[in-house]
């Protein structure tokens, strides 16, 4: 039962494998039209290495990074399988996004808060509750302002314009035919 839970909410959410560690993309343009996928969802643009990038460079400047840190923490944390391991990334994630001491403190409710007795017996949803407030303040209130963002337009108007460049290469061949046609008609 408890696996298929597992299996059942990673379909619900992105992988974090699709990232690099620092956040950092593979490519930087793997496929035209990414701004496109990146507006049609959050789970989209989490899965997307350049998406993560761009929404943490957003997210820095809003000074909120951590809360799409701590997302991705949390679903690194849900794939560990050593017992040892999951202690130490629970305790990590506890220290860095939710202890009153933390240098990237995450907001969520007080009562969601975890008490540090719970980082001695991990388990891979312990902080699935918090990491689904984070991921809906992220999703109603900075996703939607990202996608309003100069970030966002201009990474969008770059794709639009190596888009458009693209076309026009493939279309001298196009015109070049055309304009034979019409010489060999008007003659």
């Amino acid at each position: 039962m408890f696996t298929r839970a597992v299996s059942r909410l990673s379909r619900k959410r992105p992988p974090s494998d699709m990232h690099d560690g620092d956040g950092s993309a593979s490519s930087s343009h793997q496929n035209l039209k990414s701004t496109t996928t990146w507006a049609s969802s959050l789970e989209n643009l989490l899965e997307d290495p350049e998406g993560v990038k761009r929404f943490r460079e957003f997210l820095k400047k809003e000074f909120s990074e951590e809360n799409v840190l701590f997302w991705l923490a949390c679903e690194d944390f849900k794939k560990t399988q050593d017992k040892k391991q999951m202690q130490d990334k629970a305790k990590e994630i506890y220290m860095t996004f939710l202890s009153s001491k933390a240098s990237s403190q995450v907001n969520v409710e007080g009562q969601s808060r975890l008490n540090e007795k719970i980082l001695e017996e991990p388990h891979p949803l312990m902080f699935q509750k918090l990491q689904d407030q984070i991921f809906n303040l992220m999703k109603y209130d900075s996703y939607s302002r990202f996608l309003k963002s100069d970030l966002f337009l201009k990474h969008k108007r770059t794709e639009e314009e190596e888009e458009e460049e693209k076309r026009e290469e493939d279309l001298p061949d196009a015109q070049s035919a055309a304009k034979r046609a019409s010489r060999i008609y008007n003659t």
